[in-house]
């Protein structure tokens, strides 16, 4: 396989704001990858980053083998994005949340009907974890809020810290199951109750029974200060109303870890051995579970036939064919897992720049779908 790297770009950028230059790493598509056109996905997706639109990785494999690995811009000061670049995934970790809850359920040690009183103090009766898993409970605060910034120096004190929160603040709406609305919160609640059925912290849990298992050698839920001193983590480059943008790891709010819904960081690589290992981590029925539409959602930005939300999943129909992963967004944030089951595609985008990358993985879609 030979690779190749050109600068497409260099652009200015005043002391306290980013403009990064968008440089390329591409490997050679395969016959496979000809026949999808990917060589046109190829050349969309260079486009958008010669237009500073992207600054990332993407990764479109067959049969669980890449066909496209291609990295632009930068992952901070001089230092490239490349295909062992590591993300922040955003809300993709909240697959892994749901795999951890699926694998106590698979051995027996709790069930998605349990009612969330039953393994912790102070939240009402009649939320399930089914409706936490659908996003269906009302409890946690907004998705998108505001507040002083988090203080939280451990994970121990942002999982109690949360889940304090989260007790202070009334439902969203009543009563459980009503409605769907988006919580950060609700996935943090998961994995308070993973650590409690366990007996091991959620993150230790998440590392030797998902992780592990799944060949997944450089994602891990890296706190903070192991943002700042690793030299292979790209840092998120939030755009401000002016339209520039800065290292959101310098932000007050940058937070010592996004925990259960928001706190893991990966390559492309672990994401496709993960997309490879559901088999290991999870028996098949409980695969197809967790990846099957629950919840009817309103049409999203990307064109699909239908959409769903599973459990930490959510599950398509696009061009007659099934596609389920998740998205992940934040301040310097955007990203995309699509599992193409039938076909047996997968298609990942990681982004350090919060531009939307729908785009892309429509894009990405109609190249494999064709």
């Amino acid at each position: 396989m030979t690779t190749r790297r050109s600068v497409l770009g260099l652009l200015g950028a005043a002391p306290a704001m980013v403009a990064l230059p968008a440089a390329a790493e591409t490997t050679e598509t395969t016959k496979a990858a000809k026949t999808k056109d990917v060589r046109s996905f190829e050349r969309f997706l260079a486009d958008q980053a010669a237009q500073d639109k992207f600054s990332g990785t993407v990764l479109l494999a067959h049969r669980g083998r890449p066909v496209l690995v291609c990295s632009h811009g930068m992952a901070y000061n001089s230092v490239h994005n490349t295909k062992d670049t590591i993300f922040c995934v955003a809300s993709i970790s909240k697959i892994f949340t749901a795999v951890a809850v699926a694998q106590l359920a698979q051995a027996g040690k709790l069930a998605f009907h349990d009612p969330l009183s039953r393994y912790l103090d102070g939240f009402p009766d009649k939320v399930t974890l089914h409706h936490l898993l659908t996003h269906t409970s009302g409890l946690g605060r907004p998705a998108l809020g505001s507040g002083p910034p988090p203080t939280w120096q451990s994970f121990d004190e942002a999982m109690t810290g949360t889940l304090d929160l989260v007790r202070a603040t009334p439902p969203q709406f009543t009563p459980p199951g009503a409605e769907h609305r988006y919580s950060n919160d609700g996935y943090w609640v998961l994995g308070a109750v993973v650590a409690k059925v366990s007996g091991l912290s959620f993150f230790d849990y998440v590392r030797a029974h998902v992780f592990r298992p799944a060949g997944m050698t450089r994602t891990d839920y890296y706190t903070k200060p192991q943002v700042l001193a690793a030299k292979d983590i790209a840092h998120p480059y939030w755009t401000q109303p002016s339209g520039g943008r800065v290292d959101g790891t310098a932000s007050p709010y940058f937070p010592y870890t996004n925990g259960p819904a928001g706190g893991v960081y990966s390559t492309v690589s672990d994401l496709l051995a993960f997309a490879r290992s559901y088999g290991k981590v999870l028996r098949r029925p409980f695969v197809d579970l967790i990846t099957s539409g629950k919840v009817a959602l309103p049409p999203a930005s990307l064109p699909a036939q239908t959409n769903f939300y599973a459990y930490g999943h959510v599950d398509a129909i696009v061009a007659d064919q099934r596609v389920f992963g998740h998205s992940g967004s934040g301040p310097g944030m955007a990203n995309r897992l699509d599992v193409f089951p039938s076909a047996d595609w997968v298609s990942i985008v990681l982004s350090n720049y919060d531009t939307s990358v729908d785009p892309i993985v429509a894009a990405a879609r109609e190249a494999i779908t064709g």
